[in-house]
C-alpha cells in the first residue's frame, strides 16, 4: 500500500464519515473508557436532567471524526493535535456526519491542518474542531 504524501493532499479536500448512535455505542465506549457518568448510562437519571434522556459522551462523537481524517492523510499520517467545541449535546439515534477539511498546509514542515466538524440529522453543529496531521512518510522519504 502507497502512503501518502504532502503532494496527495489539496487544500479544500474534504472527506466524510456518517453514523448513527446507538444505546450499545454509549454503553461499550463508557466500558472502554471507565466513563460511566449517569448522564449517559442511567435513563431514570438523565430523564431528570435538562437532556431529558441519555446523551453521548463528547470524546464518542469527536471520535467520528477519525475515519474522515484517515480518509485524507493514511497511510502516512499520524495525528499531532485535535481541538474542538461541544456545541449540542448527541442523543441515541442520532445521526452524525463527521467532517474534515484540509485548510491549511505548512510548506516548512509536513503537517496538514484540517477544519472538523460534527452535525446532527437535522443539520445542527454538535462539535467544531481542528486537527493537525504529520505526515511522516515525507520524513521517513528523506532518511
Amino acid at each position: 500500500m502507497r502512503e501518502k504524501t504532502l503532494a496527495d493532499i489539496q487544500l479544500g479536500q474534504k472527506a466524510t464519515f456518517t453514523k448513527t448512535i446507538t444505546e450499545a455505542d454509549i454503553i461499550l465506549y463508557a466500558g472502554l473508557t471507565g466513563d460511566f457518568n449517569p448522564i449517559h448510562v442511567d435513563a431514570e437519571y438523565a430523564r431528570t436532567t435538562r437532556f431529558g434522556q441519555r446523551i453521548a459522551h463528547g470524546l464518542l462523537v469527536a471520535g467520528l471524526v477519525q475515519p474522515a481524517l484517515s480518509e485524507i492523510t493514511t497511510p502516512g499520517g499520524v495525528s499531532l493535535h485535535y481541538e474542538f467545541n461541544l456545541k449540542a449535546p448527541v442523543r441515541i439515534g442520532d445521526t452524525i456526519t463527521a467532517e474534515a477539511e484540509v485548510i491549511h498546509i505548512r510548506q516548512d514542515k509536513p503537517i496538514v491542518t484540517l477544519a472538523t466538524r460534527c452535525t446532527n440529522q437535522r443539520g445542527e453543529v454538535v462539535i467544531e474542531g481542528k486537527a493537525l496531521i504529520y505526515m511522516v512518510s515525507e520524513i521517513d522519504r528523506q532518511a
